[in-house]
């Protein structure tokens, strides 16, 4: 019955009649209107001339539920590297179709960044190597030099390109329409203060309090007195955050942040450990990848080599990630350390 009602909406959205798409497919009106009403289904030599006729993929005309074909797409994203052109836009065009429905939008809307994101990512890695070869093969072109850096997301030393002025624009607005939405809050606090915007976050910071009592006050307060050199404060806010109780596992995995930052790389480790196992399954690589990237600062293969392991461990047991781009760039870091 689901494919029926896909030919129908590929029917009608197309404008065509029954009888129209009968004299397409070779078939009569009658059989038309049977699949349609679900009395039965197409032959399946069909398929593919059905699929071609409304430059869809043979996938969507089966019995998959918006919601289901959705999650497989959002697997391939998770599990894949690049697209080539012609996949990145059979999804965009499905995607784009599911968005046609006010009840899918939302969904649609979100996937489709993930796709965007993923192309991006993986055009950004790749201009990392070829940057390389590109700084190498010109013997230090400044030009080349800095198109490598900024592959990399280098820092970038000019103001006027490195603030987020659109960004928190946006977000302000969201947050004043959506006073409840915490998660664009602390997007919103976490740009104002990387640009030193320091009174506007305090004043932001103040809604945050009101509706939220765990860590991420106190957290936000430590980054407001860093940003503003109060090292006093900063220090008063970070013994604070240390010694809560009761916290979800994300407030450990943030402490692991602050040491690492502050260099102190084996209060780090802990906090990173801590902070794993706190957490319920399935659990995130993130502490895993975390403690890696400071073993290879340090030095420490071996260590290294152990943590991503650790990584991979997580996502074959917790996730059942056994294949994919996910675990291919893992094991290409594994690699390069051996």
């Amino acid at each position: 019955m689901e494919m029926g009602k896909e030919i129908r909406r590929l029917r009608n959205n197309r404008g065509l009649t029954q009888e129209a798409l009968a004299a397409a497919l070779n078939v009569s009106a009658q059989t038309v209107s049977k699949w349609e009403c679900g009395n039965s289904i197409p032959d399946v030599q069909l398929l593919p001339e059905i699929a071609v006729f409304f430059g869809v993929t043979i996938d969507r005309l089966f019995a998959m539920s918006p919601e289901q074909q959705m999650e497989r797409i959002e697997n391939r994203i998770y599990s894949r590297g690049m697209f080539d052109e012609a996949e990145e836009r059979q999804l965009e065009q499905q995607l784009h179709a599911f968005a046609e429905d006010p009840a899918h939008e939302g969904r649609a809307k979100l996937l489709l960044t993930k796709l965007y994101n993923n192309q991006a990512e993986q055009y950004r890695l790749l201009a990392v190597e070829t940057g390389k070869e590109a700084v190498e093969k010109s013997r230090g072109d400044r030009d080349a030099v800095s198109e490598l850096a900024n592959a990399w997301g280098s820092y970038i030393p000019d103001w006027g390109i490195r603030n987020h002025h659109a960004l928190i624009a946006w977000f302000s607005d969201y947050c004043r329409r959506n006073p409840k939405n915490r998660t664009a809050l602390m997007w919103l606090l976490d740009n104002l203060i990387d640009d030193r915007r320091l009174a506007e976050a305090e004043e932001w910071l103040e809604k945050l309090a009101v509706m939220d009592s765990s860590f991420r006050v106190p957290l936000y307060r430590y980054l407001i007195a860093q940003a503003a050199g109060d090292n006093t404060e900063a220090e008063r806010q970070l013994h604070t955050l240390e010694t809560m109780q009761g916290q979800e596992w994300c407030w450990a995995t943030t402490l692991g942040d602050i040491c690492t930052q502050r260099q102190e790389y084996d209060k780090a480790i802990e906090w990173y450990r801590k902070g794993q196992a706190l957490q319920p399954s399935p659990k995130y690589t993130d502490s895993a990848m975390s403690i890696a990237h400071i073993c290879e600062i340090r030095g420490d293969r071996d260590g290294a080599i152990a943590a991503y392991r650790e990584q991979l461990r997580l996502m074959r047991e917790e996730w059942g990630i056994v294949s994919g781009e996910g675990c291919n760039a893992v094991e290409r870091a594994i690699q390069k350390l051996r």
